[in-house]
């Protein structure tokens, strides 16, 4: 395909203490989560001095990811937009739009599928298209799914095998380790309209889960040719439930597994947050803060792995993927469900609420 620019689209997040509940607002609209909630979130901002970080590591991978374009001699322009902060997708697209751009790929800061991390970004998208006035001059196609790219995939192998070290350094043997790989957890439902309908029978859980445990049976895979010895035991476990309390959401919560391990016998707990690209506040806040306290509290040892962030391996798969898009790359996966389509199916990720336009689907 031919394309005149890139759009790193992400998810945004608040740069002052001024902007941490209007962010929550926009976040949640129209999902009934009660107002003690959005408070109980606030305060998570307000310890990082109402600032997330996710912001400053999107001008960072955009930075990267635009040397690694100019390395490979790939001469297209890289704009960011977010759905939920400065700078809107909308101001955005008018910017691209104004530097003469009518054909743009946009690559969403999350791997996997699901109504919030891909077609409610579609939905945004187009609706920005319409506010702007520039649906009928600017196409926009996305990259696919990259949960089992081997940039994305890398990272965690790597950071794994180095937390499995450092735990027999401190005396400790696999037997003594679990390993959490944690994501973020969204509604039942919502996981199970995941994916292409096409998919539904063969995965009854949807496509988000499915894609999670490929994740983790790729990266399990690689370390144990690493370390040449069967693995800890593992759990996939999720985080960071913001819905109304009597709908049901994915379990079990990583603080419920991590307190039931440490009665279990399990001596030391291995985070892996496979659902995140980078270290924003739900990792900070959740893992690296609230989960470490709990192991804290019941005698765990604790290590959280990295997320890609700036790996260089992920850095070079983000350009892989647009190398595909263009043409000039091979498709690469290291799981069975992969490489994903790069165009989403018709009634992939249904919306929960209503049916709202959308870019890059059939």
């Amino acid at each position: 395909m031919n394309y005149d620019a890139i759009l790193l689209a992400a998810f945004g997040g608040p740069e002052g203490p001024e902007d941490v509940i209007p962010f929550l607002e926009r976040v949640t609209a129209g999902r009934g989560i009660p107002r003690e909630r959005l408070a109980e979130v606030g305060t998570h901002y307000s310890a990082m001095g109402g600032v997330s970080p996710i912001n400053e590591q999107n001008r960072n991978l955009l930075a990267a990811v635009r040397t690694e374009l100019a390395s490979r001699e790939i001469d297209l322009p890289i704009y960011w937009g977010n759905r939920n902060s400065k700078p809107f997708f909308a101001d955005a697209l008018k910017s691209m739009h104004d530097d003469g751009h009518r054909s743009v790929l946009a690559l969403a800061t999350s791997a996997y599928a699901s109504y919030s991390g891909c077609r409610q970004y579609r939905e945004n998208l187009a609706q920005a298209l319409a506010e702007t006035g520039l649906a009928d001059s600017m196409k926009i196609d996305k990259v696919r799914h990259y949960f089992d790219h081997p940039g994305f995939i890398e990272p965690f192998v790597r950071g794994l095998v180095a937390a499995l070290t450092a735990m027999e350094s401190k005396g400790l043997n696999f037997d003594d380790i679990h390993l959490f790989f944690t994501t973020h957890s969204i509604p039942n439902s919502m996981a199970e309209t995941s994916g292409p309908p096409s998919m539904r029978s063969e995965f009854p859980e949807g496509a988000y889960v499915a894609q999670h445990k490929a994740v983790i049976a790729a990266v399990l895979e690689s370390a144990e040719r690493q370390t040449n010895r069967p693995l800890p035991k593992w759990s996939l476990v999720y985080q960071s439930r913001s819905g109304a309390p009597h709908t049901p959401w994915l379990e079990p919560d990583i603080g419920d597994a991590l307190a039931s391990a440490s009665t279990n016998g399990v001596k030391a707990a291995i985070v892996i947050p496979i659902g995140f690209i980078s270290d924003h506040v739900e990792v900070i806040w959740d893992l690296d803060t609230v989960a470490k306290r709990i192991c804290d509290g019941v005698g765990l040892e604790y290590i959280r792995v990295a997320t890609p962030g700036l790996a260089k391996e992920f850095v070079s798969g983000i350009v892989d993927l647009i190398e595909e898009r263009i043409g000039e790359g091979a498709r690469r996966a290291l799981s069975a469900l992969g490489p994903w389509p790069d165009i989403c199916a018709a009634g992939c990720c249904s919306n929960p609420r209503s049916d709202l336009p959308t870019v890059a689907g059939e």
